[in-house]
């Protein structure tokens, strides 16, 4: 049986969940949405728990149900996301 470490590197994850994040950012913006009106829209009380996920701040970062309801608010298709950074 595999070790968790032996599938993927803590580096490769942390890429993983970076791209994730600079992509809705970029999205964010490009829809010009803060993003307290973001983190109000899929169901968070304030902006700061949004931002440090969308920052990737403490090791937070975006779960499924966060990426389907984001697609949503964007009307953008889910693999937006996890389309490599430029």
């Amino acid at each position: 049986m595999l070790n968790n470490t032996d599938i993927i590197t803590q580096e490769e994850e942390e890429t993983f969940f970076k791209t994730i994040s600079s992509n809705i950012k970029r999205v964010r913006k490009e829809k010009s949405m803060s993003q307290l009106e973001v983190a109000l829209s899929i169901g968070h009380k304030s902006s700061g728990f949004y931002a440090n996920i969308e920052n990737y701040s403490h090791g937070k970062h975006f779960n499924l149900k966060h990426l389907l309801r984001l697609s949503k608010l964007f009307d953008v298709p889910i693999e937006e996301f996890f389309k490599p950074i430029k």
